[in-house]
């Protein structure tokens, strides 16, 4: 169980860099969009819709596509490696 879990980290970290994701800008990016409709209780809830990294992937570009915010495919990147570094841990 252990090494699957590192796998999986060792694969997100490579993915991330191969994508050209930004922790950091994913981050900012999250602040500026994504604060006003949710807070961290959103992601942290038991019976959260998100039960995957390509499930959350798809939901970030969900929630952007909605809001009509136009970020390249590299931003969408960047706020799923924050959102998952930070609440998710896929």
């Amino acid at each position: 169980m252990m090494l699957k879990t590192m796998f999986s980290l060792l694969l997100l970290f490579f993915s991330a860099i191969a994508m050209g994701a930004d922790y950091i800008q994913g981050e900012q990016l999250h602040m500026k969009s994504c604060t006003g409709c949710h807070d961290s209780a959103l992601y942290t809830r038991d019976n959260r819709r998100v039960q995957s990294l390509p499930k959350l992937q798809s939901q970030v570009r969900f929630c952007k596509d909605n809001l009509g915010i136009t970020w390249f495919d590299d931003e969408v990147d960047s706020v799923t490696l924050y959102l998952n570094n930070e609440f998710y841990k896929f």
